[in-house]
């Protein structure tokens, strides 16, 4: 197969969606790579990096586009790349389409194979996404505390406070991978953390694995209310897979919260946790409602990509081998993870958390397989 990466076009975005590792793994295989030149650089990764392990490398992304039978990207495909797709294509990458019906429609007009990074589920785990989880509830711990200073127009908190003084107060709605990496770094600054979770289970497991400062609380609309009110630093990293995230906090909750306290929404990919949420970049990050700092935004861990281009790639990997050497429909057949992560092909939603978000109609995949 033909495998094509071109270089990342969302704005601030540095990762790439292949490393030197992968090119010698696709290649070692029969398959051809073909890679945008100067697609690395963000990530530090140069042209003659990849070329060393056999890849080719081309000017432009239409070219990359135009000869490439599977395109691995990172991020979903903004409307300049919509328009170079083309139909039977394999798209992999992370595409959020819960929340965007436009990419949606673009994709399915397309009749592209869209495979999501977010959806493909092993066990009940979602391994392409969380490496980017755990780095997205890394980096919010870390902005919540850098935009709470005053000079950002936060509450001037230091977030471990010093001898004899308070530190701020972190609440973290959700405890997953993104909530308990958040959990982590806040309270390894020091700060008091309250996470709110709905499953008694993990609960147990967060109070046993997290530090003394961290206590776990039932998530519900009362204690949302009234844990808000108390928060210096609230991060929500609610997932649903597929679908839109449920809005919990609400415009009224922010009337009762502290002036200067911060939001970093982690859900925003996926429409985010709180009603006043919308899409930031990182040259623009925050803004403010009702006195409250929004951090917002999209793609958290392409501030970091030379971490996180290899702790994805390590992830998405294993999977794009496998769907290069059998064809995306053999691929779905032989391994359901993978069949769980495509969510339109051939014009049709196959989906069907996606196709409910949207009111499409919806394909069970197997209909177009056999």
């Amino acid at each position: 197969m033909i495998v094509g990466i071109p270089r990342e076009v969302k704005p601030d975005e540095r990762r790439v969606g292949i490393t030197p590792a992968g090119v010698h793994s696709f290649v070692k295989k029969g398959h051809e790579v073909l890679i945008e030149s100067g697609a690395g650089e963000g990530s530090g990764i140069g042209n003659s990096d990849y070329e060393r392990e056999g890849a080719r490398i081309l000017p432009s992304a239409p070219d990359i586009y135009g000869m490439s039978e599977m395109i691995i990207k990172v991020k979903e495909p903004q409307r300049s790349e919509i328009s170079m797709l083309r139909e039977g294509q394999i798209l992999y990458a992370f595409l959020h389409l819960a929340p965007d019906l436009e990419l949606t429609m673009g994709l399915v007009e397309k009749k592209v194979i869209a495979i999501a990074y977010e959806t493909v589920e092993v066990n009940g785990r979602l391994p392409l996404l969380e490496p980017m989880s755990e780095v997205a509830g890394k980096i919010a711990a870390l902005m919540g505390a850098y935009f709470s200073a005053s000079p950002f127009g936060g509450n001037g908190l230091l977030p471990g406070g010093v001898a004899g003084v308070h530190g701020a107060s972190f609440l973290i709605l959700g405890g997953g991978t993104a909530g308990i990496n958040a959990a982590k770094i806040a309270a390894g600054l020091g700060a008091r953390v309250n996470v709110m979770d709905i499953d008694m289970a993990r609960m147990r497991y967060l109070e046993d694995v997290l530090p003394g400062n961290c206590e776990m609380i039932m998530s519900n609309e009362y204690n949302i209310i009234n844990e808000t009110a108390k928060a210096d630093v609230v991060i929500c990293a609610v997932l649903n897979p597929g679908k839109r995230t449920p809005r919990l906090v609400t415009r009224d909750m922010l009337k009762g919260m502290k002036p200067g306290s911060v939001i970093v929404d982690i859900s925003i990919d996926q429409g985010g946790c709180a009603e006043t949420s919308k899409p930031t970049t990182h040259s623009d990050p925050v803004y403010r409602v009702d006195d409250i700092i929004h951090y917002c935004v999209t793609n958290m861990p392409g501030a970091y990509p030379r971490t996180s281009t290899y702790a994805l790639t390590n992830a998405t990997l294993p999977f794009g081998l496998e769907i290069a050497d059998r064809g995306w429909k053999g691929a779905a057949v032989s391994f359901p993870p993978i069949a769980l992560g495509i969510n339109t092909a051939l014009g049709r939603v196959v989906y069907r958390n996606v196709a409910g978000e949207h009111g499409l109609d919806y394909v069970p995949l197997e209909e177009l397989i056999h």
